[in-house]
């Protein structure tokens, strides 16, 4: 028996654009996978392609970039929230490009997302039975990073990113079962990330796991990207990474740059096809 193969997803935010371009690729070649496990941006990025809807990533990416109900200080100042939550996980994906939930459900592979648990400052897992039921709730907990949203409420728990936690989820893979693994990453490999200045400072209001988790955040995010360089070194998984470092901030809204972010993507992406049949 083959061994199953899995794709592992980063956030990122704005850059998560990156990740569209690289999953339209994968379905210009139909490329597929046994599980997909993402989180924040790279979990939303992985539900379009899972339901085989090309292109829709870069257009709710691009084309409301101007909507002041999508991304603006505006937001902010009326809801404290930079991304209008309800913007993006009600009306886009119900009105103005709606989600494909039919197709999602033939895709018989696991679908995993990672939240983080405000109480506890652990990583909740949600899989594809519960994503199936309340996909839309979900993603916006895996993307209400903290202090730039609110605290979502699942299942008498609350949640936030998952990036807190579990920035790039590749060892969960991995205790899943999956041995060989695709990881889109949304950052060059010359990225480390350092200590924020302000981390003393940091404090989510009535939990204070979330605030030691992000303190903790820097340091467990750089531990990752070492386990990563080990095990690409090993042959157990392919890394996609941009190969040019275009500066792309998490709340980007330069259009022209998130474009080329997208072209870089996909073509990140086709440079790798031969070494992902092959892997």
């Amino acid at each position: 028996m083959m061994d199953k193969k899995g794709l592992v997803l980063e956030g990122g935010g704005m850059r998560g654009i990156y990740t569209a371009g690289v999953l339209d690729c994968f379905m210009d070649y139909d490329i597929s996978f046994d599980y997909v496990i993402g989180v924040s941006a790279g979990g939303n990025m992985a539900a379009s392609y899972l339901s085989k809807q090309k292109g829709r990533n870069k257009r709710v990416t691009l084309d409301y970039l101007n909507d002041k109900r999508y991304l603006s200080l505006n937001n902010y100042i009326k809801n404290k929230e930079m991304f209008g939550m309800d913007f993006i996980f009600d009306e886009i994906p119900n009105v103005l490009e709606p989600y494909h939930m039919k197709d999602f459900l033939l895709y018989e592979g696991e679908y995993v997302i990672a939240c983080t648990n405000c109480e506890t400052g652990e990583t909740e897992y949600y899989n594809k039975e519960q994503l199936q039921e309340d996909m839309l709730t979900i993603l916006r907990a895996s993307s209400s990073l903290p202090l730039m949203a609110p605290v979502v409420e699942y299942e008498g728990k609350k949640l936030l990113d998952g990036g807190v936690t579990d920035p790039i989820p590749l060892r969960k893979a991995q205790r899943d079962g999956i041995k060989k693994n695709v990881v889109v990453l949304t950052r060059p490999k010359s990225y480390f990330k350092k200590s924020s200045r302000i981390a003393k400072y940091f404090k989510v209001k009535g939990y204070p796991a979330v605030d030691a988790a992000m303190r903790r955040r820097p340091g467990r995010y750089n531990e990752t990207l070492h386990y990563i360089e080990k095990e690409e070194a090993a042959g157990h998984i392919l890394v996609i990474r941009p190969s040019l470092n275009l500066k792309v901030d998490r709340m980007e809204k330069d259009r022209d740059k998130l474009n080329q972010l997208y072209e870089l993507g996909y073509r990140d992406a086709e440079q790798k096809i031969a070494a992902i049949r092959d892997f």
